[in-house]
């Protein structure tokens, strides 16, 4: 029993077909260099703003170290009902329609266990997050990959979704604007998404952890289209626009029914978000719009440099709409996108994330992140322009 052989042979299966995420993994090699550009981590270079800060601290000095409600601080609910709102246009009842999770990971985690059940098929779009395939897997459903394309900005359209559809499908799983890609849908986009779940009586799950980093057109929820608030898991998150990847803070907004059903997971498993996490984000609500646009600036500034500079070197580039993220076509080089990212990193000390961690169809193409210094950044593209020479 105690050699490593038979103790691995008692993990659960669903567990041992699973790999480790293509991003952690390419990143402990990373940690073992020195002088390294980083563009792969998907995490702000900002530090969270001072006063949410110190209205943890605050907390903190108060005595506040007690557990919550499972649902989370009623006066947190409220805030996040009404920036939802203001966002939106839609109304969710802070009472029983929102739930306060431990990031957008655990209320994403709770959203596929409170609906799928073993052989429901469940849609997503690659290149995607690593997360989604492995959440729906360990759920004991039945992941379907949609493979979007290059030639279609990687926008998910309502054709892709018709030819992948089943009898067997249950849930559409979205994300827009999409890490990696950049890619963020239109209105009318949206709205033929929105109609073909309807068509289909599919429940959908949007992560839209990025909507604040849209930079040249307003984001629109799927939850604005008339018929999808009462089919639609809303996940959204601190994290990437308040800078505030370390408290591990999100959040869902659905209808009562499917609300409580992902707290009696929540309950049973994580109990409640961290009470000083959520005083910090009552606090973060207050100021969203000064917080987000001085940082979203910044962004979008890095974001027109490293997308220009991959197109001055003749490597493709979709233009990203959203996120912090360019998503980079090497194809042309002759490798692998995981060869081409070793090889950049043991000649360059420059670290990306190869296209293929996102799924099969994101071969041929890097992801770097624009979530780094500006300074850092140049030297970086420096440093891969000289790379690229060789080539």
């Amino acid at each position: 029993m105690n050699d490593s052989k038979s103790l691995r042979s008692r993990i659960a299966k669903v567990v041992q077909e699973i790999p480790r995420s293509g991003i952690r993994d390419f990143f402990d090699i990373v940690s073992s260099r020195e002088d390294v550009i980083s563009l792969g981590i998907g995490e702000p270079d900002f530090v969270t703003p001072w006063h949410i800060r110190e209205a943890a601290t605050l907390a903190l000095e108060r005595g506040l170290t007690s557990y919550t409600s499972n649902m989370g601080l009623l006066s947190l609910r409220r805030g996040i009902s009404q920036y939802v709102e203001k966002k939106t246009g839609i109304h969710y009842n802070p009472a029983d329609e929102v739930l306060v999770t431990v990031g957008v990971s655990e209320g994403l985690d709770l959203a596929v266990r409170a609906l799928v059940e073993p052989g429901d098929e469940v849609l997503y779009h690659e290149p995607s997050y690593v997360s989604y395939n492995p959440l729906i897997q360990f759920a004991y459903g039945k992941p379907v990959a949609i493979q979007t394309k290059k030639e279609n900005g990687f926008r998910l359209t309502r054709r892709d979704l018709e030819e992948n559809v089943s009898e067997k499908t249950k849930v559409l799983l979205l994300n827009y604007p999409n890490n990696p890609t950049g890619a963020a849908l239109s209105k009318a986009d949206v709205e033929d998404i929105a109609a073909f779940c309807i068509e289909h009586d599919l429940i959908v799950l949007t992560d839209e952890i990025y909507d604040e980093l849209t930079y040249d057109k307003e984001h629109f929820s799927i939850i604005s289209v008339p018929g999808m608030r009462e089919r639609t898991i809303y996940l959204h998150g601190f994290s990437k626009a308040w800078a505030m990847t370390g408290w591990r803070m999100g959040f869902t907004c659905a209808p009562p029914e499917l609300t409580e059903a992902m707290m009696k997971i929540h309950q049973y498993t994580m109990l409640c978000a961290p009470i000083l996490s959520q005083e910090a984000s009552v606090e973060a609500l207050k100021s969203a719009d000064t917080d987000i646009a001085y940082m979203k600036a910044e962004y979008k500034k890095r974001r027109n440099f490293i997308h220009s500079s991959f197109e001055e070197m003749g490597i493709p580039c979709i233009y990203p709409d959203g996120a912090f993220y360019a998503f980079a076509d090497i194809s042309k080089f002759g490798m692998t996108a995981k060869e081409f990212a070793l090889k950049l990193l043991d000649e360059q000390n420059v670290a990306c994330v190869p296209g293929t961690a996102f799924g099969a169809c994101g071969e041929g193409f890097i992801r770097c992140s624009y979530a780094t210094g500006m300074e850092e950044i140049k030297e970086a593209m420096v440093r891969i322009a000289r790379f690229i020479e060789k080539l």
